[in-house]
């Protein structure tokens, strides 16, 4: 075998491997481009979450710095997508005051939501005798003598996007909603919020 022929066969197995190459990085490219055209068509937009009505039936602090309340509240969720469903693995519910949670947790039974639909609760939350911090204690005291009551009402959960007969894995999701409360002095007791809805934020 000649040098020619040498350097014939290796500049024919350059030619191979630098095609294989090739075709190894555009078939990359084809994937990467059409995970991101699917992204950019069915990138999923995060569910709204709205504080309908939220009223406190049961409001009474005692010694030492203990908390019995009782809030109906009612919360809708609207899926903004047009294409992906929800699946809501897990909803829990409570209310909060200064980051302190004042409530236990009201769990929402798990549930799909589809394209655009509109779901609405109507829970209670309530708790008796829960520990709040001494300072809490004061201000709820200060709050409920000038007449009203700034509280959140929290959602802790868990979700799954569908699209297709594909379901994505789980995704963290957190609902903080405001609710301004006033005190019913008239009707001798529960706090009324004022009445208009309120949007909350919403974290996945």
């Amino acid at each position: 075998m000649t040098k020619k022929d040498d350097d014939h066969g290796y500049c024919k197995r350059r030619r191979i491997i630098r095609r294989l190459v090739f075709a190894i990085v555009f078939f990359i490219i084809l994937i990467l481009l059409a995970i991101l055209i699917v992204w950019l068509v069915l990138r999923p937009t995060k569910p709204r979450f709205y504080l309908q009505d939220a009223r406190v039936v049961d409001f009474n602090l005692s010694a030492p710095n203990l908390l019995s309340s009782t809030l109906q509240i009612t919360i809708s969720s609207r899926n903004p997508n047009e294409r992906i469903g929800i699946y809501y693995d897990r909803l829990d519910v409570y209310a909060a005051y200064k980051n302190q949670q004042i409530t236990p947790a009201y769990s929402i039974p798990g549930l799909y939501q589809g394209h655009k639909d509109i779901d609405v609760w109507s829970p209670y939350l309530s708790g008796s005798f829960v520990p709040i911090a001494p300072y809490l204690c004061t201000s709820l005291t200060q709050d409920e003598a000038n007449g009203f009551l700034f509280l959140y009402v929290k959602i802790d959960g868990r979700l799954r996007w569908k699209v297709g007969s594909w379901i994505s894995g789980h995704y963290h999701i957190f609902v903080e909603c405001p609710a301004f409360l006033t005190f019913d002095n008239k009707a001798g007791g529960p706090i009324i919020r004022f009445q208009q809805m309120s949007t909350c934020s919403v974290e996945v």
